[in-house]
């Protein structure tokens, strides 16, 4: 039998006196940590598993694509949006979608694809399906609606192209002086005279964000040349 000293009688008194006060709430506790750290676990296990399942039904949708085949590209885009919308595969696959199906000339579709990455979407895979959706709106004369879908702040990097976009959407409405209004917007965005300088900086310098500005230069000329042919 083992013996204490009167020290480390007092020690374990004292233990027992706080395990009897305190020990259902320190077992609690560690229950919650162990909890949250199995559940933590769980989940990124659960991230794993639906990436490698959507990116099996993501290579589906390339095969699809490839061959033209928009029955089963509306069936694998349909999946990765329906089961599988956190994984990064459903974005991408519904841009992919939109894009054969407007080349197929369902542009019915496209839009439905389009506006669900617009939804769901992040950041800059967000603002190229809402240019994109306005380009199909815009083709389809459906202004009202083009200009709704670019009226949202733009993510970061977009705010030059959406005013382009909405210039673009006023002169197929005959609007010239708002059509000048958003593209004088985009080339102030372009030229680092604006609010969002920072969010449009890195793509203002690129040869993409230079082409844009080129572009919107003789967009904007031209209204001057159609003002006064009228």
């Amino acid at each position: 039998m083992a013996v204490y000293d009167l020290e480390e009688q007092e020690q374990i008194a004292a233990l027992r006196s706080w395990w009897k006060q305190y020990g259902g709430w320190a077992t609690g506790v560690l229950l919650m940590v162990a909890l949250a750290c199995l559940g933590w676990y769980g989940w990124q296990s659960y991230l794993k598993t639906q990436n490698a399942e959507a990116s099996r039904v993501f290579l589906v949708l390339q095969q699809a694509s490839a061959q033209q085949d928009t029955g089963r590209v509306k069936q694998a885009a349909g999946e990765l949006v329906n089961q599988y919308p956190r994984s990064q595969f459903a974005a991408l696959g519904a841009l992919l979608a939109a894009t054969t199906l407007e080349a197929a000339g369902d542009a019915k579709s496209a839009e439905a694809q389009l506006s669900w990455v617009a939804d769901n979407g992040k950041d800059a895979v967000r603002g190229v399906a809402r240019l994109r959706l306005a380009g199909v709106q815009m083709d389809e004369k459906d202004y009202d609606a083009a200009l709704k879908t670019l009226s949202e702040s733009a993510p970061p990097g977009f705010a030059a192209r959406f005013d382009a976009a909405r210039g673009d959407v006023y002169v197929a409405q005959g609007k010239l002086p708002e059509a000048r209004a958003s593209y004088d917007a985009a080339l102030k965005n372009l030229d680092g005279n604006a609010k969002d300088v920072t969010a449009n900086s890195e793509f203002a310098g690129s040869e993409p964000g230079q082409l844009l500005r080129r572009l919107v230069v003789e967009k904007r000329d031209a209204l001057t040349t159609v003002a006064a042919g009228k």
